[in-house]
C-alpha cells in the first residue's frame, strides 16, 4: 500500500508541536531556520534533534557547521517563527533582533530559553536530514512563557485544562 505526500501532510498536521528556531553561523554570516521536529534524545549525555528537509536554503550551512542555537519560542514570539519561515535574507535583517554569543553563534535577542549544542551526527532520511546534537550550554530566563505551538497548518499558544 503507497501513502501519498498528501495523506501523510494531512495524519501529520493533527499532531501539535512545539516551535523552535535553530540558528548557526556560516562563513557568509549568521543562518536560521524554523522547526517543528525539536525534540530530546538522551539524558545522559545530553543529546537533543531535529530534521531539515534536503531543499532547505539552511541545509548546506547545516551540513558545514560544527555547533548551532536551539531557541525555544514562547507563544509571545510569534513574529520570530514568522520571520525564520520566510525567505532566508529576511532572517536576520534587522541588526537589533540579534547577538552572537562568545562561541560564536547567533541567538535571537528576546529568547528565555536556548540550548548551544554541538552537532554529533548528521543522518540522511528519507528527503530531510536528522541532526543529533550534544547540549553544552544552556539559558533559561526566570519567565517560564507558554510555548509556541504548531497544529494544523497554524500556530497556537497552550490553554492549561482545569
Amino acid at each position: 500500500m503507497t501513502i501519498s505526500a498528501s495523506e501523510y501532510r494531512a495524519a501529520l498536521r493533527r499532531h501539535p508541536a512545539g516551535v523552535a528556531v535553530i540558528t548557526l553561523m556560516a562563513p557568509t554570516g549568521p543562518v536560521g531556520f524554523t522547526a517543528t521536529s525539536f525534540a530530546s534524545v538522551s539524558l545522559t549525555p545530553p543529546l537533543v534533534s531535529f530534521n531539515i528537509t534536503d531543499t532547505s536554503s539552511s541545509i548546506d550551512a547545516l551540513r558545514e557547521a560544527t555547533s548551532v542555537v536551539v531557541h525555544l519560542l514562547g507563544a509571545s514570539q510569534l513574529p520570530v517563527a514568522q520571520r525564520f519561515s520566510r525567505s532566508a535574507e529576511e532572517r536576520f535583517a534587522d541588526r537589533s533582533t540579534w547577538t552572537i554569543i562568545d562561541s560564536g553563534e547567533p541567538v535571537l535577542v528576546g529568547a528565555t530559553t536556548w540550548l548551544r549544542a554541538e552537532i554529533d551526527r548528521l543522518i540522511p532520511a528519507g528527503d530531510s536530514t536528522l541532526a543529533i546534537a550534544g547540549v553544552k550550554q544552556i539559558h533559561c530566563d526566570a519567565t517560564t512563557p507558554g510555548p509556541l505551538i504548531y497544529h494544523d497548518g497554524g500556530y497556537h499558544r497552550a490553554v492549561p485544562i482545569d
